[in-house]
């Protein structure tokens, strides 16, 4: 059995523990967040971070957030995930692509169906012109 990379098991860290202050050394200078909702990427360390924030704090607080399948390799993984906010329920698939130093390039979000689509849009838009709340 191959082992489980080690970025990825840092990733599930910050989630299971609902705490994503630790995303600023797993992510590399360059990163970039790509998401349903953005028209383009979101690029650096900076943004990527914002965007990764306020998402988890949308989906994953909630504690009904869960990552049922994953499929990975050595520099990148898919991961399905499932969560409900106001009552939708929302599917989704993390894709997330590392360096060789093991720091995230890039991570890519899907998201559906449409009705989670436009909540999640609403919500994000909400979060990040107001701000996120302290831990």
């Amino acid at each position: 059995m191959r082992p489980y990379p080690e970025t990825l098991a840092r990733w599930h860290e910050l989630v299971e523990k609902r705490d994503f202050t630790g995303l600023d050394d797993l992510l590399a200078d360059d990163a970039c967040f790509q998401s349903p909702i953005l028209h383009t990427p979101a690029q650096g360390k900076a943004a990527t971070a914002m965007y990764l924030r306020a998402a988890g704090f949308l989906l994953v607080s909630g504690g009904k957030f869960r990552y049922p399948n994953e499929w990975w390799n050595e520099t990148s993984a898919v991961l399905e995930f499932e969560t409900e906010v106001d009552g939708v329920i929302i599917n989704g698939v993390d894709m997330i692509f590392w360096n060789a130093d093991g720091k995230i390039e890039r991570f890519k979000v899907m998201i559906r169906p449409l009705k989670a689509v436009n909540l999640v849009h609403e919500a994000m838009k909400k979060l990040l012109t107001q701000g996120l709340p302290k831990p």
